[in-house]
């Protein structure tokens, strides 16, 4: 029974204490929230600065904002707080992943200090925030498009940086998204049966895409869309379109001539033959 009492009388101590530190943290929490208000609201640019640049270094990028956005309105862009202030700005809007702002600011960084020692850095930040933003192969790639044209500006702009190598590297990574976007939107044409519109979208893609990866299986998806185009033809299209058939036949073949795919589409080649002959006699 005594061993019982005292259990119990534990599990009160330890509950009494768990209580009185959450106490103190929730009074610590009321303190700091209450100075944070206190150097807000009030006129010492000096301490909203300071405090700024301890919140940035916590991570409180969300507190810090507002206090770094009265900073630069008061001290003058060419002084040394003003440059810096701006900088941690441009960043804690990157950190909180708002990248269309954080853009913005990191471009406006270079305009405002173009002599600065930060400036090559926030020109291709401001191009890295629009990397950031670029969305997955299957959704709008206009982003992506920037992102590639504003990291070319840069390398135009520093031809001489030491992140060359990256912005190449990350233009090689943005171009094969666009490469599959490409492919993806041809070939939910030739799943729709549209094979018109996947004929003309395979070729254009291995017109921009070159040296893609993809080749073989882009010449043979179109040989498939012209063969199905030509069989679906009115009459008076039949004789382009079945001609069209085999000349994509052949030049696939010409490119794989080894190629495991050919048996599935010279039946095609065939049936494209025949009915030429058909139709010609």
């Amino acid at each position: 029974m005594l061993y019982l009492f005292k259990i119990k009388q534990l599990r009160i101590y330890m509950k009494f204490i768990k209580n009185y530190f959450l106490l103190i943290i929730a009074l610590l929490m009321l303190v700091s929230c209450s100075e944070y208000e206190k150097v807000l609201k009030g006129d010492d640019y000096v301490k909203k600065y300071n405090m700024a640049v301890k919140l940035y270094e916590k991570k409180k990028f969300v507190k810090a904002v507002p206090l770094f956005e009265e900073s630069i309105s008061i001290f003058s862009k060419l002084s040394e707080k003003g440059e810096k202030a701006y900088y941690y700005l441009c960043y804690s809007h990157y950190f909180m992943q708002d990248y269309a702002l954080a853009g913005y600011y990191f471009k406006n960084f270079t305009v405002t200090y173009p002599t600065s020692e930060h400036a090559e850095e926030c020109a291709f930040m401001s191009a890295n925030c629009k990397v950031q933003s670029s969305p997955k192969s299957s959704l709008d790639q206009s982003n992506t498009l920037g992102a590639i044209n504003d990291l070319q500006a840069f390398l135009n702009r520093y031809p001489t940086t030491t992140r060359k190598d990256t912005c190449n590297f990350i233009i090689g990574n943005l171009r094969d998204k666009l490469e599959v976007k490409s492919f993806e939107s041809a070939n939910l044409y030739y799943n729709m049966e549209g094979y018109a519109a996947a004929s003309v979208s395979f070729t254009n893609m291995l017109s921009d895409y070159p040296d893609t990866d993809m080749r073989e299986e882009v010449l043979f998806l179109i040989v498939k869309s012209n063969y199905n185009l030509a069989y679906n033809s009115i009459p008076s299209k039949k004789v382009e379109r079945f001609e069209e058939t085999i000349k994509s036949y052949t030049k696939f073949v010409d490119n794989f001539p080894k190629s495991n795919l050919i048996s599935e589409i010279e039946d095609m080649y065939k049936m494209s033959q025949l009915e030429l002959n058909k139709i010609k006699k």
